[in-house]
């Protein structure tokens, strides 16, 4: 960890996904500390007022309702979110699919018993993708996306190596500020330095991608609004 305040939210964060007592010894594993550091970290958070009970050889829990307030959803939010969850874990890469159902698991361990039945008993489900995109040459995987998010947060260029509609391979250095997903594909907006625009890449297409260490030199937020004016997209 890199800090002290990052490893206690990481404790909170695991004794959130977890309904009933965790012992010491996983969660001291978990966090890659000692027994000795895990109990000190655990009387701190209890001294800032979060409500873990327990105690060592019988385990560790995290009441429900702390951090989040009981009534912060209602019925139609909560089916909101395990729905787009749902579709998450189906249609985005391996990471982001991951990171979906642990933030779900997080927000449904401190549900009220009513809302967190609710949550587990949804009957709103997402189908499998259909037509998928037809076998071709190797293109962006899971570890690609990953790398594409990182760069539009950190508003970092990216190299890329991209095949056209043809075929025809070609080097750009881009500046990525927006990722889509669509039914059969993703894809990434980002100002091409090439083209000297905003242009659409298609993440199938990407053959290859390096991330830069060199920022871009305009804010994401700007060029977002750029992208959605010249779309006619409204802004969220």
């Amino acid at each position: 960890m890199s800090s002290r305040a990052e490893r206690l939210l990481s404790l909170l964060q695991i004794l959130r996904r977890h309904r009933r007592p965790v012992s010491g010894q996983a969660l001291s594993a978990e966090l890659g500390i000692s027994l000795r550091t895990l109990y000190r970290d655990i009387a701190s958070l209890q001294a800032q007022g979060a409500a873990i009970d327990g105690a060592p050889g019988f385990g560790y829990v995290l009441q429900p309702g702390f951090l989040l307030p009981p009534l912060m959803f209602t019925q139609e939010e909560i089916e909101a979110l395990v729905l787009g969850s749902r579709w998450v874990g189906e249609r985005a890469d391996a990471r982001l699919a991951g990171a979906a159902r642990q933030a779900l698991a997080k927000i449904t361990a401190v549900l009220p018993a009513e809302l967190r039945q609710a949550a587990d008993a949804s009957t709103l489900m997402v189908g499998p993708a259909v037509n998928p995109p037809p076998p071709g040459p190797p293109s962006a995987g899971d570890a690609e996306l990953a790398t594409l998010r990182l760069a539009i947060r950190d508003e970092h260029k990216l190299a890329i190596r991209y095949r056209d509609a043809g075929g025809q391979a070609s080097e750009r250095r881009v500046w990525p500020i927006a990722l889509g997903f669509f039914e059969r594909v993703r894809v990434l907006v980002a100002w091409c330095e090439w083209r000297q625009a905003l242009r659409h890449f298609r993440t199938d297409r990407i053959v290859a991608v390096q991330a830069l260490a060199e920022r871009y030199p305009r804010r994401r937020q700007q060029l977002l609004r750029e992208w959605r004016e010249a779309e006619g997209i409204a802004a969220p």
